[in-house]
């Protein structure tokens, strides 16, 4: 288990305005805000498009269920307590959204994501060098960098392409442009008790969606660092960013890469559920900033920096913020009798 003092964090920077810190270690310092973008064709209100997606995605059964754990190993994150809910059965695509999908629909809609028309978005570098001669971002996180060209084309900057990688998620993508997507497919984002209920398998306790083996340097799983991070990837899992979609054993639901690989928005609001002043402190900054939850973890998470590939590990970011290793995956709500996709 990762002590609190090590929980830190794998994910880049929010766009917040300077001098709004992020309580306890969740993320890098803010970084500088810049203009909104100016809503184009092809916006966050897109018209639902081919029932493609619903037909991969895999059912989910719903009744009586838990999100969160009574044993969390990050609790400033708020990881627990363990709650109780009810779900509704709902649908969930088996993998992340891939650059060979979101391509698709760009070609369809003309959507232009708020990476694109900001002009830059975070980078992981882990040589700590100047990437690419753009700002590192946050200090005391020198690998994360703003680079100028980033986005879902062009993952690592202008010099970086998707070619070869079509199979694989897409990233660079905000909440935003996850739900213009989902919109357009005729789906949405899942909720954070949803896309637990369907990692575990239904409402089973486990740690990974796998059961409770840890993955390690030695014993590939999933995809996400082995060796010392940020300086040294063995690449054991053969991956050194993202692996594609389909990769690795599915869980029991048949579903991929519900550990590691990129994190995954998910619809709900990001909240801590404590009286604690700390976490009334950071509720408070979530809610200025709209910040949404993100599950999963990433190919950037290790037991010894970034706990988080866990199924009741949880992050957040702003609804405009985007990474080299944020991504999404969509789910479905069971169409009523006699409706077509």
């Amino acid at each position: 288990m990762c002590p609190s003092t090590t929980a830190r964090h794998c994910a880049p920077a929010s766009r917040h305005p300077p001098g709004d810190e992020m309580n306890g270690c969740c993320l890098p310092k803010p970084v500088p805000e810049r203009s909104a973008p100016e809503k184009v064709p092809g916006g966050l209100a897109v018209a639902s498009g081919p029932g493609h997606d619903r037909v991969a995605a895999r059912p989910i059964a719903g009744g009586a269920s838990f999100v969160g754990t009574n044993d969390p190993a990050i609790p400033q994150d708020g990881e627990g307590p363990e709650r109780a809910v009810t779900l509704a059965d709902f649908l969930l695509s088996p993998t992340s959204v891939t650059n060979r999908q979101f391509e698709i629909f760009v070609e369809e809609t003309g959507y232009v994501t708020e990476a694109e028309r900001l002009g830059w978005s975070p980078v992981f570098d882990g040589s700590e060098r100047p990437a690419f001669a753009n700002a590192p971002v946050g200090d005391g996180l020198p690998w994360w960098h703003i680079v100028n060209g980033a986005n879902w084309k062009c993952p690592e900057g202008p010099d970086s392409t998707i070619a070869g990688r079509m199979d694989h998620p897409v990233v660079q993508v905000s909440w935003n442009d996850a739900n213009a997507y989902a919109n357009w497919a005729g789906g949405r984002l899942p909720r954070e008790a949803e896309w637990e209920h369907a990692a575990r398998g239904g409402a089973i306790r486990k740690r990974f969606p796998w059961g409770d083996e840890e993955p390690d340097d030695d014993k590939a799983l999933c995809n996400i660092w082995q060796g010392n991070f940020p300086h040294h990837n063995s690449l054991r899992d053969g991956y050194l960013r993202t692996a594609p979609a389909r990769s690795f054993a599915p869980n029991a639901l048949g579903l991929f890469n519900m550990a590691g690989n990129v994190w995954e928005w998910s619809a709900d609001a990001f909240r801590i559920r404590s009286m604690g002043i700390g976490a009334q402190q950071r509720n408070a900054l979530a809610a200025r900033h709209g910040e949404r939850v993100l599950k999963g973890g990433s190919f950037l998470c290790h037991i010894s920096y970034c706990y988080r590939y866990r199924i009741a590990a949880r992050t957040a970011m702003s609804p405009d913020s985007a990474s080299s290793n944020v991504g999404f995956r969509i789910a479905f709500d069971p169409l009523e009798s006699g409706a077509v996709a």
